[in-house]
């Protein structure tokens, strides 16, 4: 249940308007508030490095972004902090990024520093400094219900800017120490708030690539990244297989591939064919027609629930699998406490292994998992 808390609240601070904008306004509120910025990747780390691009450009976490957080705290009158996190968001988001790539799979990075570093580190650090709460910049709703005595993660006002497919991974407790200012507002709106506020960030382009991938070229980075560990790339080189396993050409590596993906198949034929399935033990990648995309059903396992305690009976939800997908209707059952089975009422395309599958009942969040 909701608990007391003091008036002091450390706002995570990524120095893009969003965040700054909520320092602004919390600010103006007459509350407490402390700056914080996670320092997690070292930006000119793997530049230049095995056809890396040396432009940093256009990612969130840059050394620019903590220049601009740090500018915006100065400029509200709030003490500021950044906290070196470098070596445990490697640890937590990038050697998973890797292995899972390797594996044939899919991740999602940003989900992956949320669930398992951001917001976990960020409520330590608050309290070490006399914060009890958190505040971001994210575009969801919390609140607690006291008819079923949990915290409830709902979708924003502007679903334009919805966040909540990446946030699926929060505690109860998580969820309530943060808060989410900018859930009832409009992209517009938060703009103009930063502009009233005089913060240079207000017209800010929003960042659009995974902070440590420039140019997003995952198969150039794995090669990058183990290149300077001192890893050998593994060998996954192997066919392009049809349906009916038919070798219709071959590849360099699983790595390079994802389910739905098109371009880069090094093939020519009358009619497009797509990536269908990753097989990382045979290393074979199996191609077909667009329509062979759609699927009926997913398995999800490493489940967290919001709105439920767990799930006991099969239930009626929206599913979303990516986070430019429209949830569509689905039943989820209970496989096992570890794994739930969704079936779609309509086919969706490309499910993907290694991504979210996020599950709704209107707004709100019901919980979610990573597709197997």
């Amino acid at each position: 249940m909701p608990t007391e808390h003091n008036n002091t609240i450390a706002v995570a601070m990524s120095g893009g308007v969003d965040s700054s904008a909520v320092a602004a306004l919390l600010r103006a509120q007459g509350l407490e508030i402390v700056g914080l910025t996670l320092q997690l990747w070292n930006q000119r780390r793997l530049a230049g490095h095995e056809g890396m691009p040396e432009s940093v450009q256009g990612r969130c976490c840059s050394i620019d972004d903590v220049y601009d957080a740090r500018h915006v705290a100065e400029k509200l009158g709030i003490p500021y902090y950044v906290v070196n996190q470098q070596a445990r968001f490697e640890a937590d988001v990038v050697r998973p990024f890797v292995s899972e790539y390797l594996a044939g799979r899919t991740p999602i990075p940003c989900t992956l520093c949320n669930n398992h570093l951001k917001f976990d580190q960020l409520l330590i650090t608050a309290r070490q400094i006399g914060a009890d709460r958190i505040a971001t910049g994210h575009y969801a709703r919390n609140h607690y219900d006291p008819a079923r005595g949990r915290w409830i993660l709902s979708r924003p006002a502007d679903y334009t800017k919805d966040q909540t497919y990446f946030l699926f991974g929060l505690t109860q407790d998580q969820l309530s120490r943060t808060i989410f200012p900018l859930g009832e507002m409009q992209k517009p709106v938060v703009r103009g708030l930063a502009a009233e506020a005089g913060l240079a960030v207000a017209q800010k382009p929003d960042s659009q690539e995974i902070c440590f991938i420039p140019g997003g070229d995952y198969n150039l980075f794995l090669k990058a990244y183990l290149d300077e560990q001192g890893e050998p790339m593994p060998d996954t080189s192997g066919e392009l297989v049809t349906t009916t396993g038919e070798v219709v050409g071959h590849h360099e590596g699983i790595q390079a591939f994802t389910v739905g993906q098109r371009k880069g198949l090094g093939l020519s034929t009358p009619n497009p064919l797509y990536v269908l399935s990753i097989h990382p033990d045979s290393h074979q990648v199996t191609v077909g027609p667009d329509d062979a995309l759609l699927s009926r059903d997913l398995y999800a396992n490493r489940l967290n629930w919001i709105s439920i305690p767990e799930l006991t009976e099969p239930i009626r939800v929206t599913a979303k699998i990516r986070h430019r997908h429209t949830p569509a209707p689905a039943t989820l059952t209970r496989v096992d406490a570890e794994t739930v089975h969704a079936i779609f009422d309509e086919p969706q395309r490309a499910i993907t292994p290694g991504q979210s599958a996020v599950f709704y009942q209107e707004d709100e969040v019901v919980g979610g998992g990573w597709i197997t």
